[in-house]
């Protein structure tokens, strides 16, 4: 699907507002396992540990956003438990893509002076609790009716991705081993990362004997249930230059969406990846070739491939061959998803606030044992539903504003 001009015109529209807001403050909590804790819990947790990293207090926090699977008015009990009173309030649910979604109207309402410091956060005890995936999936089909796909009960997500990837290797010739190529890099990444839930070696030929799930993907192609939690602070540049860390700032942002179900997707190997991603580098004067690293929704291996397409980092149908030899791995051509992503790090329920933790580490110098030796620029991206909604961000370092 070609994206019509006047999109790339409105997110150059945006371009005064590249930079003008940074990220202060970022933390997780509970990654992993967490039992005993709940879903606000983890995200409270998260969220002050985030405010403290900022060197901010609670008090300081005038704007929210978050949103929950299981809530659809989550904003309220969370504004209660943090003991807020936010003057900016964003409840925005487009699945896992939401936090990265989040940016650019908290970027607007800084910009505008409705609020002076915005708390985006994420928290699921999805592996502990006793109301887990299962119970959720069951009540969804209520809650978000798929007329086209629930009568004939898929096991979704993981049947929808995995239409995707039969897909992808009809058309363009993609094979297992290049999608085996997606987990082992993550896993690479991840035995570099203490807070990483999986660290155990793992093969191309491990992923591919791994237990089927869904052709053609296996347990090791599909992301891992886990609790976590994650939170960033926003507040205006000038501002954070006089905080506790290191600014990075936001040079670029978009969301786009095409369809809710997977088989309302115009074409199954292109995403609203190949809008978003294109918006965001107009907002940000940058292109692909001008990242240092790119943090991607990888619920499924078939989604880091799409990604690096639609994002701009090869041509449509190269995704394959692109990951191959270790090129995302660490010490590879591209660093991508240098926490150990979805796959192998932590994935409770939805992942997008994890991609821009982890470039914040990244940006800061704060990696340890994975830091990159350049790292002035990232590029996050999130993914909602079944290759349903997409964001993106442009992330940089205080010299790329």
């Amino acid at each position: 699907m070609s994206i019509p001009q006047s999109h790339l015109d409105a997110a150059k529209a945006n371009r005064h507002l590249r930079g003008s807001v940074a990220i202060a403050g970022a933390a997780t909590y509970g990654c992993g396992e967490s039992p005993g804790m709940d879903d606000m819990t983890l995200l409270v947790r998260a969220a002050h540990a985030a405010v403290t990293d900022a060197g901010l207090t609670m008090q300081d926090i005038d704007g929210l956003a978050t949103c929950s699977v299981n809530s659809g008015m989550w904003t309220m009990p969370v504004i209660e438990h943090l003991g807020i009173n936010p003057t900016y309030v964003d409840g925005t649910m487009v699945g896992g893509s939401s936090f990265i979604a989040h940016l650019l109207p908290a970027v607007r309402a800084l910009h505008a002076g409705q609020c002076n410091a915005v708390l985006i956060c994420y928290g699921s005890a999805q592996r502990s609790a006793a109301f887990g995936r299962k119970e959720s999936i069951a009540a969804r089909r209520f809650m978000d009716p798929q007329p086209y796909e629930h009568p004939f009960e898929p096991v979704l997500p993981v049947t929808a991705y995995a239409l995707a990837a039969a897909r992808h290797m009809h058309e363009f010739g993609t094979t297992r081993e290049q999608l085996a190529e997606v987990a082992v890099a993550a896993r690479g990444w991840a035995q570099q990362n203490p807070e990483a839930f999986m660290r155990d070696p793992l093969s191309i030929d491990d992923v591919l004997k791994s237990r089927r799930v869904a052709s053609p993907l296996g347990v090791r192609d599909c992301c891992l249930v886990t609790d976590g939690a994650g939170a960033i602070v926003l507040t205006r540049a000038d501002r954070a230059r006089d905080l506790k860390q290191p600014p990075i700032h936001v040079l670029g942002s978009a969301t786009a969406c095409w369809n809710r179900q997977i088989s309302c997707m115009p074409d199954l190997t292109t995403t609203a990846a190949a809008q978003s991603g294109p918006q965001a580098f107009a907002m940000a004067g940058l292109a692909a070739k001008d990242m240092d690293m790119a943090q991607l929704y990888d619920a499924f291996t078939i989604n880091t491939i799409l990604f690096l397409e639609d994002l701009g980092f090869c041509k449509k149908g190269e995704g394959g061959a692109f990951v191959q030899n270790g090129a995302i791995a660490p010490g590879g051509r591209l660093a991508v998803n240098t926490n150990g992503g979805g796959l192998s790090c932590v994935h409770p329920g939805m992942y997008g606030i994890f991609t821009l933790i982890e470039a914040v580490r990244q940006l800061r110098g704060q990696a340890g044992q994975r830091q990159l030796a350049r790292a002035r620029t990232a590029v996050c991206h999130g993914n909602g539903g079944t290759l349903s909604s997409q964001a993106t961000a442009i992330l940089g370092t205080a010299e790329t504003v």
